[in-house]
């Protein structure tokens, strides 16, 4: 079958997702390092992505590591600085499968005020055909349960549907299950497979 359907992941993909460069800017790298030594912010961040609330997570990890109280509350206050900035080319991407009538969802693993909030400050994200986010999902990628989900949602066969990621784990699930993957590296490359997979041009590409 060929492509109906085109997924994105967000993160690192539509908009960068850089935590550490944020903390390296503000507090220095050797604190940093110090605090994610002792303190797993990736794990915390996952709870959120599976549904947990934003604020309480994050306060109750500041909370529980009180040497890195006010770095750790960092995450919730500085959170839209460490999810930034939009990868233009790829939001023209995004724009240009939609001005031709190609179904665009998202699957990102994604807390749901923080998604709510992130829509408030890149209107693109509003543009998906559907959005399928974790938090409200209660399942991350690359549980094989999130794209079950994703299937029976759209009802689409696995080959139905090209599929772009920055994690390897992700893109493995997914093309276990039979779609299309590509790991995204940059959006060059994104674009070139879109054009490869006859959806778009190489004008409309940006190529």
């Amino acid at each position: 079958m060929t492509v109906e359907t085109v997924v994105f992941d967000i993160g690192n993909v539509l908009i960068e997702w850089q935590p550490e460069r944020h903390y390296d800017s503000v507090i220095g790298a050797e604190r940093r390092k110090e605090m994610f030594a002792a303190v797993d912010l990736h794990v915390m961040n996952d709870d959120v992505d599976r549904g947990a609330p934003f604020r309480a997570t994050i306060e109750k990890a500041a909370d529980d590591y009180p040497a890195f109280k006010t770095e750790i509350l960092m995450w919730y206050f500085d959170w839209i600085k460490m999810a930034a900035p939009a990868i233009p080319h790829s939001v023209a991407l995004l724009c240009a499968l939609r001005a031709k009538d190609i179904r665009v969802i998202a699957l990102t693993n994604f807390g749901i005020e923080s998604f709510e909030f992130a829509e408030t400050k890149y209107p693109f994200l509003t543009e998906f055909d559907k959005t399928y986010v974790s938090g409200r999902m209660g399942c991350v990628k690359p549980h094989r349960l999130i794209y079950e989900m994703l299937e029976a949602g759209e009802q689409a066969q696995p080959d139905q549907l090209l599929f772009a990621d920055d994690r390897q784990e992700n893109i493995d699930m997914a093309a276990r299950r039979g779609w299309h993957t590509h790991l995204f590296n940059g959006p060059q490359g994104w674009a070139k497979r879109l054009v490869d997979e006859g959806l778009l041009t190489m004008e409309e590409a940006g190529l």
